[in-house]
């Protein structure tokens, strides 16, 4: 599905008070794969180039080098119209669902804009868009009863259910979750896991799972990969990484886990 090969990122030195300041290498030679159908689980702190990689793989920076391809198309060759329908396969939800929804825009704006970006590709008139987002309320739990509300009225829990709504609009292929959970109380969290793992099964998604917390990435992910200081330092099946790690990061932050059971 997507391929990541010996990316690297490196932001210029700024020019500071003392003088002008050291690149920064957010990404070093990273390499990595995401099999269609399956979770793939990204681990690390904060800091650790999460994000910059999330970046890269949406298109929102350029790597310094190295290729990211999907679906065998390498992103540095798309054309901007060629780019644009590419991104309609592959969405992100985001970490914070109280700050990832406009507070102005109605649940049924918020849930059809996707659509509206992505018209030439969908072909979707108006009325069905409206059609489109009351089932995709249904989908995540909601209902269309909903589509005429604000993003204040909602819990954080029910908010991320939007975002999760409005990510699947333009019928992507390939979903993000950059801490989709984190926000959340734990018996919400859950939920909401349960949820992704009912989608993905109904609809066939590809997850690229971003997080910290190792037992969210036990609980979802087929394959995962650790990563420090913007290198990869372990991957593979995530049974074996938690059984058997050959790493001493991977060693100590199991060895620091509590054991949180999602059921």
């Amino acid at each position: 599905m997507i391929e990541i090969e010996n990316v690297t990122k490196i932001y210029p030195g700024r020019r500071g008070m003392f003088g002008e300041q050291p690149p920064v290498t957010a990404l070093s030679d990273v390499s990595l794969s995401v099999r269609p159908g399956e979770s793939f689980g990204l681990v690390g702190e904060s800091g650790s180039g999460k994000t910059t990689l999330t970046r890269c793989i949406l298109r929102l920076e350029a790597p310094t080098s190295g290729r990211i391809r999907f679906d065998g198309h390498d992103f540095a060759t798309l054309s901007p119209a060629a780019l644009r329908a590419m991104r309609a396969r592959i969405q992100i939800v985001f970490q914070d669902p109280f700050a990832s929804l406009n507070p102005r825009m109605s649940v049924h704006d918020i849930v059809t804009e996707p659509m509206l970006i992505h018209r030439a590709t969908l072909g979707l008139n108006p009325r069905a868009q409206t059609e489109r987002a009351a089932e995709l309320l249904d989908l995540v739990g909601l209902g269309p009863q909903y589509l005429h509300r604000y993003p204040h009225e909602f819990s954080g829990g029910q908010r991320q259910r939007i975002c999760i709504a409005r990510a699947l609009a333009p019928n992507p292929a390939m979903v993000l979750l950059d801490e989709p959970t984190s926000a959340l109380d734990v018996s919400v969290q859950a939920q909401v896991l349960n949820l992704l793992g009912d989608l993905q099964t109904r609809l066939g998604l590809t997850y690229l799972f971003i997080s910290h917390d190792l037992g969210v990435i036990r609980y979802v992910c087929d394959r995962m990969a650790l990563i420090l200081r913007g290198r990869i330092v372990e991957q593979g099946e995530t049974q074996a990484v938690f059984e058997t790690p050959s790493s001493d990061y991977a060693r100590m932050l199991i060895s620091a886990m509590p054991e949180v059971a999602f059921d």
